[in-house]
């Protein structure tokens, strides 16, 4: 959704709403990012960011290290001495909720970014009698007799550090359907998931290795009334502390489809405000996720991994690719309106799990494609915007900064990006499109790339007459267009060239 769809936010000076998420895997343990969001907000709202996506604020199993995403305590937003520290990785609960105030003052809307599959690194272990089934295949018991076996997990959460302020609830084993971890045989071969004594893998769920219901840590168990519950009251809790416009939910496939449907409508309605949410699905398969949209009736946009695979594979394969499928099979193609379109995150970028690394020469071709076109939601990433640079498995790597172009296509975005679009993509090297302005905007723009030996290409651009120039400053001489409002805009070979009205 290109243009911030919020009620209360048509009065914004951005018209074309574009999230950043404002961390990456690496980012240093040092307690700073909450500060940090204070202190740029400002310039992040005046180059045309509208929304930042914050990771996961509350305490992780390894503390003051933990991205966030192993979740021990949804309460501790970096308050209580546990786990070996009061902060998380990013900062303090108080250097969290000034962040967000700074950046809301700025006119720039915070998405938290939520964990609800898992709980880990628990207090203490627990006693339990369970089924194996091969981690490959959920479906498949390694004992075929049905019989059960007693295994210890970690599965008691008392929370020493906090108590009982904020919430009373201790989590038990049958808060839970699953672990994959005996502590009785650690490290044992091939590895398990242990399905608990009266217990079944959650439904509506994805369906790969049989049931993809458990993720890692210990996996809440979404049937159960007291953890739902549970759930519903830290939401309305998290919202009333922090005044957040909305939520990256992770792991979504994992997660019962009708879960969410539900959560979401009682924190909107506790709220009273749209909370814009957008889902992580990750699979490279537009249709597993129209069929998620469709079983959750669109309450939340998903993030377009599709497109991301598109960019990595073209990033990859260079001038062979076929420039004019870029956008095929994605759902901003597709369902443009729900699309969350994004060119690389902390899950894809080098060393992480799910690695799939857009090359650096390609970033500029894929920003300017989520920027400057009309469908989708685009999301920016700090390592892409900000450059990055960490060691990690033996690796040492370093993340170009691309800021000098992201902020031109940023101001194209903000002030150009508007009204009808023409497309040009009608050669497998080198496509182009254009945007004619609208009644706010009325200025034309035209882009055009290339991943071959660059070239030019006829488009239409609506202004008869007319000079525009390469924002990018990539091409130095001008373009006029002709009486009908045509004009040959030219880019360079592995490039992108944005040409705007002088």
């Amino acid at each position: 959704m290109p243009e911030l769809f919020v009620e209360e936010w048509k009065s914004m000076s951005y018209v074309n709403g574009t999230m950043m998420q404002f961390f990456h895997w690496y980012y240093p343990s040092d307690g700073t990012l909450w500060n940090e969001v204070k202190e740029k907000a400002t310039e992040l709202a005046e180059a045309g960011i509208t929304a930042l996506w914050l990771p996961p604020a509350y305490k992780g199993g390894s503390g003051g290290y933990d991205t966030g995403y192993g979740v021990y305590d949804l309460f501790d937003l970096g308050e209580f001495d546990q786990k070996d520290s009061i902060r998380t990785k990013y900062g303090t609960k108080e250097e969290f909720l000034t962040g967000i105030k700074a950046a809301q003052q700025a006119g720039i809307q915070i998405y938290a970014d939520i964990v609800l599959n898992h709980k880990d690194s628990a207090d203490e272990t627990e006693e339990v009698y369970a089924a194996a089934y091969y981690e490959s295949n959920r479906n498949q018991r390694v004992i075929a007799d049905g019989k059960l076996e007693k295994i210890q997990a970690y599965t008691k959460f008392t929370f020493p550090g906090r108590g009982d302020k904020y919430s009373s609830m201790k989590w038990h084993w049958w808060h839970f359907d699953s672990v994959v971890y005996n502590n009785w045989r650690p490290g044992e071969s091939p590895q398990k998931v242990y399905l608990f004594e009266g217990k079944g893998h959650d439904d509506f769920v994805n369906l790969e290795k049989g049931n993809y219901d458990f993720l890692l840590g210990c996996d809440l168990d979404m049937q159960n009334e007291e953890v739902r519950g549970e759930l519903d009251y830290w939401g309305k809790w998290f919202l009333d502390i922090t005044g957040v416009d909305g939520f990256r939910i992770d792991a979504v496939k994992h997660i019962p489809t009708w879960f969410y449907r539900q959560w979401l409508s009682a924190m909107r309605d506790h709220a009273q405000k749209e909370l814009f949410s957008v889902g992580e699905y990750w699979e490279n398969n537009l249709g597993s996720l129209l069929n998620y949209i469709d079983l959750t009736g669109g309450e939340m946009s998903l993030v377009d991994v599709p497109l991301h695979y598109n960019f990595h594979s073209a990033s990859k394969v260079g001038s062979s690719y076929d420039l004019r499928r870029i956008l095929d099979n994605t759902l901003m193609q597709t369902k443009p309106e729900l699309a969350v379109t994004f060119v690389e995150n902390h899950d894809s970028q080098p060393l992480q799990s799910l690695e799939s690394v857009v090359e650096s020469w390609f970033k500029p071709l894929a920003y300017a494609l989520i920027l400057l076109r009309r469908e989708g939601y685009p999301c920016l990433f700090y390592a892409d915007y900000y450059g990055a640079h960490y060691k990690d498995k033996g690796y040492e790597i370093w993340l170009d900064s691309h800021r000098f172009l992201i902020d031109k296509f940023l101001y194209a975005r903000t002030n150009y990006a508007y009204g009808d679009q023409y497309d040009y993509f009608d050669h497998w090297d080198i496509i182009g499109w254009t945007r004619l302005g609208d009644g706010d905007h009325p200025q034309g723009m035209a882009v055009v790339m290339s991943n071959g030996a660059g070239g030019s290409k006829w488009m239409e651009v609506g202004k008869p007459n007319t000079e525009f120039y390469d924002l990018t400053e990539h091409i130095a001489e001008p373009v006029i267009t002709n009486e009908y409002g045509w004009g040959e805009f030219r880019c360079n070979g592995g490039s992108v060239s944005v040409w705007v009205q002088s």
